[in-house]
């Protein structure tokens, strides 16, 4: 037996976060983790668009990741939750950490600026970058304003953004495309 998508309960404008607390969907906190849940739909896109193995591995295991920091998220601060909601670990930073530096070890010399393009999975893979650094910027955000937000969190978005940026250029490595060269107008 299968059940209704649709609950009504949001229909005037309110969620709940996990731990039952209701807020209006416009809150930061509902902001923060749907921009990560868009994060995580365009890293799927990117995974599709691509055919190495080694990187669609990595890529799921970072949906997963994303789906914690997601919950995480979702959670209210102030309330115990009866769920089990999984933790983000500083392990999940140096896996990026790694992916990035064996990306760097047969890319040639960043010696200038490049524009997103060139290729739809470079300039989807930008796009993901671009939507991390919101995620990461929408978390600060919500600790500037006395939120609570699991460090871990922000170092994590913030590590995210830069192996997205590298795996765009390993992309177009990959592909035998050309990085498009930002050449300034004087």
């Amino acid at each position: 037996m299968s059940f209704k998508i649709y609950t009504k309960t949001g229909d005037l404008g309110k969620t709940s976060l996990i731990g039952g607390t209701k807020v209006p969907k416009s809150h930061i906190r509902i902001e923060s983790y749907g921009t990560v849940d868009e994060l995580n739909s365009f890293i799927g896109l990117v995974s599709d668009s691509i055919s190495d193995t080694h990187t669609k591995i990595i890529l799921k295991e970072i949906q997963d990741r994303l789906f914690t920091v997601g919950s995480s998220l979702a959670c209210d601060p102030e309330k115990e939750t009866s769920m089990k909601i999984p933790d983000l670990k500083e392990s999940d930073i140096n896996v990026l950490e790694n992916e990035i530096d064996k990306m760097n070890e047969v890319l040639p010399e960043m010696k200038n600026f490049i524009l997103p393009g060139g290729h739809i999975a470079v300039s989807t893979t930008h796009i993901a970058r671009c939507v991390c650094r919101r995620s990461e910027r929408i978390c600060v955000n919500m600790m500037e304003n006395e939120m609570f937000v699991d460090l871990l969190v922000i170092k994590y978005l913030n590590r995210l953004s830069d192996y997205l940026f590298v795996l765009a250029r390993y992309i177009a490595h990959l592909l035998n495309v050309e990085e498009i060269v930002w050449k300034a107008r004087l």
